[in-house]
């Protein structure tokens, strides 16, 4: 299939196709302050530039367009000059995975949230499993050991409650009952 477009027309349209403050990178964005989480956006002095950094927490995110990152789940090449598009496609990817590489030999845990997890069916549940990485990235980096009867089958971290404890509310204002 040939394109509709002028090659003048589609320079122009892909021109336009920005690299940083994505809707899919500014809904991670807007998520994470909303929770609490405070970040450094497209930090240029580390490898790959990520689009959010978590300094405290030593984690990076990096939110990838799916078409040009080359998600597997379902990579799509246009049909007009292919193998244009495949070996920039590779090369992105070979390119992201040393990044990725060279930022976790730096300390770094590193994640990537990809657009199509950001869709509507899957959006809460993927930015609760970001939630979850970070909370465990920084439980791992504390040292944090399992409780005794909190460790649901692998990996678990401690949990800031102590098993059995009964709190009553006190009747009167000074605690005594």
């Amino acid at each position: 299939m040939t394109d509709v477009m002028t090659p003048g027309q589609r320079s122009r349209c892909m021109r336009r196709i920005k690299g940083k403050d994505t809707r899919p990178e500014l809904l991670v964005r807007r998520w994470l302050w909303s929770r609490g989480y405070r970040f450094r956006k497209n930090v240029r002095r580390l490898p790959g530039s990520p689009d959010i950094v978590l300094r405290k927490y030593s984690v990076v995110i990096f939110v990838h367009g799916c078409f040009w990152h080359g998600h597997e789940t379902h990579i799509h090449i246009p049909k007009s000059n292919t193998e244009f598009w495949q070996t920039k496609i590779m090369h992105n990817r070979e390119r992201d995975e040393r990044q990725k590489a060279r930022l976790r030999v730096m300390g770094w845990n590193v994640l990537t949230v990809w657009e199509c997890q950001l869709r509507q069916a899957q959006r809460e549940r993927t930015l609760a499993a970001v939630e979850y990485y970070i909370n465990r990235s920084f439980l791992g980096m504390r040292g944090a050991v399992p409780l005794k009867g909190y460790d649901e089958g692998g990996g678990g971290y401690a949990v800031a409650a102590e098993p059995g404890e009964h709190y009553a509310r006190s009747k009167t204002p000074g605690g005594d009952e």
